[in-house]
This record gives structure tokens, C-alpha cells and sequence, in this order.
């Protein structure tokens, strides 16, 4: 099995590392992930100024490839440039912080997944609710690695896409999965403002307590209930419902 693993966190990032280890005797493991860190860049491309590709070696040992680019970058030079034989399952992560709800949009993690869908390869986004209480990234890479292979015996279909969110706990403490859908509500964020130096204002974002927020069979509930969510999301953006409804409009101009 030919697997491409990606991230937005960068080539360096410890959950890479860490999931690359526990799913490497599951296939052939190319790694193909940002030379810097790169989240929060959502399905940015690179097109204004050339990407360029450079082996990365740790302990004289060949970890991957870094990409100057973002993390959908990553993917298409990996299928058309990098690895010899097509993917047969794109996994993204394990990224350092939880990919829920409307976070989704900005997440280069599912990005670098949604782009391997589109070009038609079974993909897998798997992220790690990172807290102050609990943040073992190898316990976390453990339990990715069950569901990683649970998703592969039932053989994704291609052009296919799940977002996996592992809570903050140990592996011992999960209660389960769950099959949710994407919360779609504003977390109604909020900017520190600040001042530098020189006296001029500047902003931090500074994010919410996503465990505030409560909708059943929702990704951010499952996660703060203690589950893992697992969400199959599409990149087709078409409101159905509301197509049908302006089709039927007079639109005579």
C-alpha cells in the first residue's frame, strides 16, 4: 500500500513524526509536508513564486520531503512529482490542536485532504485536541493508528474524505467513536488588542473555549463529550436546497 502523509504543522512537527512512526508498517510511507509551519492557510495554492522541494534528513536518515508551500502544494507535487506510484490513501496530520466546526475552513490539515479528494485518492484528516491537561502526541498517534486502520479494511471509496478529531485524554479514557456531522456555528472568537513599542495598536486572535459549545451529533460535542469524531465531509459547496429554490425565480433582466 502506497500511503502519502502530509500536515500543515510542518515537516519538523512532532505529530508527524509521531503517526509516521506507528503507521509505517502499514505501507510504504512517503512524507511530503511544509518546510515551515503553515496552519491556518485553508486551500491556499502557490502561484505567484516557484515552490521548491528539498530532502529533509534527521540523524542521517531521509524523514521526507519539505515543500516551500502550503499544504495543498504538498500534495499535488507529491502525485506529480515525488512519489513514483499513486497514493492509495492520503492522510493528513496528526495535527497539533483539534479541526471542528467552522475551524474546518482554515485548517490547512483538512485542506491538504480535501485537495487529495479531489484528485480522486481516498483521504484522512487526523488532528489532536491538544489541552493543558492532557497533550501526549505519541498516546495520540496510537489511537489514530486503530482508526487509520479500521478506515483502510473497509476501503475508503476514492475521492473520498474524514475528518478523525482524537479528545484530550489518554487512549484509556476514550469512550468510543462517533459519526457526527460538522457544527456550523460562529465560536465567536475574540482579538486582544495590544500595544507595541512604538504605541501602535495591534491584534492577537485569540480563539474561544470550544468546550462551551453543545449541539448533538456534532463534531465539537462528540469531542468534548470524550468521543472520537469521525465527520465525512465533500468539497462540493452547493446549497441544494437553496439552488432549487432561486432556480424557480423570475430572472428576467
Amino acid at each position: 500500500m502506497q500511503i502519502l502523509l502530509t500536515n500543515d504543522d510542518g515537516i519538523y512537527a512532532p505529530g508527524i513524526a509521531a503517526l509516521k512512526h506507528q503507521i509505517q508498517n502499514l505501507g510504504q510511507v512517503t512524507v511530503v509536508a511544509p518546510a515551515i509551519e503553515q496552519s491556518g492557510v485553508g486551500h491556499s495554492i502557490t502561484f505567484s513564486q516557484p515552490l521548491r522541494i528539498r530532502e529533509v534528513h534527521l540523524n542521517n536518515e531521509l524523514i521526507g520531503y519539505g515543500v516551500s508551500g502550503s499544504p495543498a502544494d504538498c500534495v499535488k507535487l507529491a502525485v506529480y512529482e515525488i512519489m513514483k506510484k499513486e497514493p492509495d490513501v492520503v492522510i493528513s496530520g496528526l495535527n497539533m490542536g483539534a479541526n471542528v466546526g467552522i475551524h474546518i475552513l482554515y485548517s490547512g490539515t483538512v485542506a491538504a485532504a480535501v485537495e487529495a479528494a479531489i484528485m480522486g485518492f481516498p483521504s484522512i484528516a487526523v488532528s489532536f485536541e491538544i489541552t493543558e491537561q492532557y497533550a501526549d502526541v505519541n498516546d495520540a498517534s496510537k489511537v489514530a493508528k486503530k482508526v487509520i486502520e479500521c478506515i483502510i479494511k473497509h476501503k475508503l471509496p476514492k475521492g473520498s474524505l474524514l475528518n478523525v478529531n482524537i479528545p484530550s485524554r489518554p487512549a484509556n479514557q476514550i469512550k468510543g467513536i462517533k459519526i457526527t456531522r460538522q457544527f456550523a456555528h460562529d465560536f465567536k472568537e475574540t482579538f486582544d488588542k495590544r500595544t507595541d513599542p512604538s504605541g501602535r495598536a495591534y491584534y492577537w486572535l485569540m480563539g474561544t473555549d470550544k468546550s462551551i459549545h453543545r449541539e448533538d451529533g456534532t463534531d465539537i460535542t462528540a469531542v468534548n463529550e470524550g468521543y472520537i469524531s469521525v465527520t465525512p465531509l465533500r468539497y462540493d459547496l452547493t446549497d441544494q436546497d437553496l439552488y432549487k429554490k432561486i432556480e424557480g425565480w423570475d430572472w428576467d433582466i
